[in-house]
């Protein structure tokens, strides 16, 4: 669904992605690991569009979404894209309704009187029961919020669905519920997910592709299998989250 052709990202003299090449696999979850600077976050920025690329190219369906400039157009490919923020992102002025039903009055010529019938369907989908809708997100736990916000996500339908660091803040129950909402958006809908997080349990749990990105590039590409069983000793480190090895040197010479 999604190519990644020698992408990088510079700000200023500081080079983010160096050259990241990646495919994204139509209807599956690729998990995307590194460590906290790597430029995670800003790949999955860059490839829908919220950054724009320094150079390289991001293939949409065979379309490089780079080079559009029309705001029509690019509106129209970012609807492909839903994306879960890390915080959840709830708008704090509106209930938990309002928030979900966000994506339809702008992205959607959605008719206002079926909003309430996906509202709930929506939330149901991830867990929640038709009366959350009146809340404030004031009102929710951390798991709550993150729920709702991939109700709201899920409202316009994406084709791809970003999600970044969505275990993040979460205790282990919650985060295993997340995990299992993933896998059932996979399943359910079809849809292809793209994954940022630190969490190893989750990563494990929901992939069917890992990618570890250091330095500014992809350096291993793979099943959860082959990330068990690497003797990188770079990727090594992070999956057994070890404090010895080659990176925490390299930090330290840096």
């Amino acid at each position: 669904m999604i190519e990644i052709k020698h992408l990088k990202k510079s700000f200023g003299a500081h080079h983010v992605l160096k050259d990241v090449n990646l495919n994204i696999e139509e209807g599956k979850v690729t998990t995307i690991l590194g460590g906290s600077g790597s430029g995670k976050s800003t790949l999955i920025k860059c490839m829908m569009r919220l950054q724009n690329a320094t150079s390289g190219e991001i293939l949409l369906n065979g379309r490089d979404i780079t080079k559009e400039q029309n705001p029509m157009r690019l509106a129209a490919l970012r609807r492909h894209f839903g994306y879960l923020f890390q915080e959840g992102a709830l708008f704090d002025s509106m209930t938990v309704g309002e928030n979900v039903a966000f994506g339809l009055k702008y992205l959607t010529d959605t008719p206002q009187e079926k909003y309430p019938a996906i509202i709930k369907e929506k939330l149901a989908m991830v867990g929640l029961k038709a009366h959350v809708a009146d809340l404030n997100p004031s009102e929710l736990s951390g798991g709550m919020r993150k729920r709702v916000s991939l109700a709201r996500v899920l409202a316009i339908n994406p084709k791809c669905i970003l999600y970044d660091e969505p275990t993040t803040g979460l205790d282990p129950i919650m985060s295993d519920i997340i995990s299992d909402l993933i896998l059932e958006m996979k399943k359910k809908l079809g849809v292809t997910s793209v994954v940022i997080t630190h969490d190893m349990h989750s990563a494990f749990k929901i992939s069917d592709y890992i990618a570890f990105l250091y330095e500014g590039k992809i350096m291993l590409y793979g099943t959860p299998e082959e990330f068990r069983k690497t003797d990188n000793p770079y990727v090594r480190q992070f999956v057994d989250g070890s404090s010895q090895g080659p990176i925490q040197m390299k930090l330290m010479k840096d």
